[in-house]
């Protein structure tokens, strides 16, 4: 019998958000680096982890989040803690009834390091 290889997932340093407010038609593409607290309107975003298989596996992203709605005199309310997969945001949605917000990517942090400070090296030709 042949052993099958599991697929290994790697670990990314920024989590790449996409968030909608259903009142405004705003939506806006958010960096969401491991740890930290990024806001959108009246929710604050925490992404604890941001996996992705690689290049040569099927495409996935998926990052576990926390997310809370922050309002000045109350206390924070938990909205979503859990899995997002980038390829079925319905899988496991967020429910709130203003904010949407959904898994792009993953990417590390020195990816878009590289790619800025080679733009500014060619900006000084």
């Amino acid at each position: 019998m042949a052993a099958t290889s599991v697929a290994q997932a790697d670990t990314y340093d920024v989590a790449v958000l996409q968030a909608l407010d259903k009142v405004t038609a705003q939506v806006s593409t958010m960096d969401a680096p491991i740890g930290e607290v990024v806001k959108f309107g009246t929710i604050e975003i925490v992404a604890r982890t941001c996996d992705k298989r690689p290049p040569e596996e099927t495409p996935e992203s998926a990052s576990f989040l926390d997310i809370w709605e922050v309002r000045p005199g109350e206390a924070a309310l938990s909205v979503f803690r859990g899995w997002m997969f980038a390829s079925s945001p319905a899988l496991s949605a967020m429910e709130h009834p203003v904010y949407d917000v959904w898994v792009l990517d993953c990417r590390n942090n020195s990816a878009s390091a590289e790619s800025s400070s080679s733009s500014e090296s060619s900006d000084g030709n």
